[in-house]
């Protein structure tokens, strides 16, 4: 499925990466992606009629059962990423290991050897209940490779030149949210003509919102600071906030995310006192990583309680960390408390 300009009226991927002045090498990726998000969407959709939304009787690396889609989605990645020569390492939350693109060739330009980071499928247990889910992903800039292949110690170096990040959704409409680091873009696929075309350019979130999106079932196992925040936004215009806030909480990050980018907010996934979640839940190099990078370039704020999610770096490929991202203002407030408590 080509990506290619429609007309002059209408901008699609691959223009838009034109007119960004994105290398070859990098556009390649991001299109592989965006085509690997069109073939996912599609099984997506036919999934319950061809009997793949349940379980697949498989436990992943993180020790969380798998679905049929899951695995499906991650072939699906991998065989698009098999074609950009540049996509050297490849970190799939479904694979334990660092996996070395069979199609990648590691160049002697620096700036052509990159490590991409993907959930293939995050949201996957909404799968059963035809709820939101996509797939998010980062591109790594790798640099000097000292060694025939990159190990896991170049990808971790490579979190702090994170060059691109993006997800695709999987709703009413298929969305790309995508930034190579100058702003924030939004294209939507045309069933029609089998492409993905900007509809909205330039994306902000509003620097203070009223709404917050945290999973309430595990309250008892918050920290000092995420109670005290909840709870004063629960207090509502007689409390300390002095206004009203909602909840709203889908079950996926891509989806709690994405509506930081329509109507601001902030998205909450703190460490837990509870086992297994005493350092977070979500992953630093494919879900917190790359969504960072989005929340900050449209004009947000992302942090990992006191620590600033880009200041941070990784020690494994699928290290846990406690995620809050969103409307600025939301979110200084919660590190001060960080800073205050801890």
């Amino acid at each position: 499925m080509s990506i290619s300009s429609k007309n002059d009226q209408n901008t699609d991927l691959a223009f838009w990466l034109k007119n960004q002045n994105a290398s070859s090498a990098l556009s390649q990726i991001v299109l592989a992606m965006a085509e690997a998000g069109i073939e996912i969407a599609h099984v997506a959709k036919s999934a319950a009629l061809d009997g793949k939304s349940g379980a697949a009787g498989i436990v992943n690396v993180q020790g969380e059962e798998q679905k049929d889609l899951d695995i499906i989605s991650n072939d699906i990645v991998l065989e698009h990423l098999k074609k950009c020569p540049s996509a050297i390492a490849l970190v799939s939350e479904e694979v334990p290991e660092l996996l070395i693109n069979p199609g990648g060739e590691i160049s002697s330009d620096d700036e052509k050897n990159y490590a991409i980071c993907f959930d293939p499928l995050d949201g996957s247990s909404n799968i059963e209940t035809n709820s939101a889910i996509g797939t998010i992903f980062s591109v790594l800039q790798l640099g000097v490779i000292n060694g025939d292949y990159p190990d896991q110690n170049d990808v971790f170096a490579a979190s702090k030149n994170q060059i691109a990040a993006g997800y695709i959704y999987y709703g009413p409409a298929t969305l790309l949210i995508l930034t190579i680091g100058k702003s924030v873009a939004m294209f939507a696929f045309s069933e029609v003509d089998k492409q993905f075309f900007l509809v909205q350019d330039q994306l902000t979130i509003p620097k203070t919102a009223s709404e917050y999106s945290i999973n309430m079932a595990y309250a008892r196992f918050w920290d000092a600071s995420t109670t005290t925040y909840i709870n004063d936004c629960q207090s509502g215009k007689p409390g300390p906030r002095g206004k009203d806030f909602n909840m709203r909480w889908s079950g996926a990050m891509i989806a709690d995310v994405h509506k930081l980018f329509v109507r601001g907010g902030v998205f909450i996934y703190p460490a837990l006192k509870k086992p297994g979640s005493e350092t977070g839940k979500l992953r630093f190099l494919y879900e917190a990583l790359p969504m960072a990078m989005l929340v900050e370039n449209a004009g947000g704020k992302a942090i990992m309680g006191k620590q600033e999610i880009s200041g941070f770096l990784p020690s494994s490929l699928h290290q846990r960390v406690p995620v809050i991202l969103g409307s600025k203002e939301e979110v200084e407030i919660l590190q001060n408390l960080y800073r205050q408590k801890h």
